[in-house]
């Protein structure tokens, strides 16, 4: 570690002290406790993981999570035997029979979206859950599964205190303007354009 005078050490702890000042005082300005609309978007890898790592630490203060898959169907990932030794604190529902490309089938396709949404609004309406993830529920959205309308609207009007995160990529405008946090993950590199295939434990 390189050598470090006195005089730094001193202007480094001011410093600080001045920034936790005003770090305190912007944290203590904020009052309000309510159940956020999330939205996890972009074209970058990370949008479901980030909110199946929500879920964890939902789990970690001893509240019950629920999941609805929209999309995703025809693989097993990861994330739910990992999940499932939480026993019936997490809800799982991969109601998806796989991308659109893979069914090319429309009518089964909304069929399986709005099964899905029924199961979320379910899931939303059970009190004893406290984070709902609507994985993929964007890809429904994106190409008109579902009523878009109604279903920021049904996302508006979910109780008070629920928080829900929803993925996947290119949100509505509407969802992003009815949510409390946007995050969008921007692609830089992938792995996958220089012929990496998909893994296991990296992309299900």
């Amino acid at each position: 570690m390189k050598d470090i005078t006195d005089q730094a050490e001193e202007r480094h702890r001011a410093k600080m002290a001045n920034r936790k000042a005003v770090q305190d005082a912007e944290v203590a300005e904020k009052t309000v406790e309510k159940g956020l609309l999330m939205v996890h978007t972009g074209s970058g890898k990370g949008k479901s993981t980030a909110a199946f790592g929500l879920a964890l630490r939902m789990l970690g203060t001893n509240r019950r999570v629920g999941i609805v898959q929209f999309i995703k169907g025809g693989w097993s990932t990861g994330e739910q035997p990992a999940l499932a030794v939480f026993g019936d604190r997490v809800v799982w529902h991969t109601m998806g029979e796989g991308f659109t490309w893979e069914t090319q089938d429309l009518k089964r396709d909304i069929a399986a979206a709005e099964r899905a949404w029924e199961k979320a609004l379910e899931l939303m309406a059970d009190e004893t859950i406290g984070l709902v993830v609507l994985d993929e529920l964007n890809i429904a959205l994106r190409y008109e599964y579902l009523d878009l309308d109604k279903v920021v609207g049904e996302l508006q009007a979910r109780r008070p205190d629920l928080h829900v995160v929803v993925t996947g990529r290119n949100a509505k405008p509407a969802l992003i303007d009815a949510a409390d946090l946007v995050t969008e993950m921007t692609l830089v590199k992938h792995h996958f354009k220089a012929g990496v295939k998909a893994q296991s434990g990296i992309e299900f």
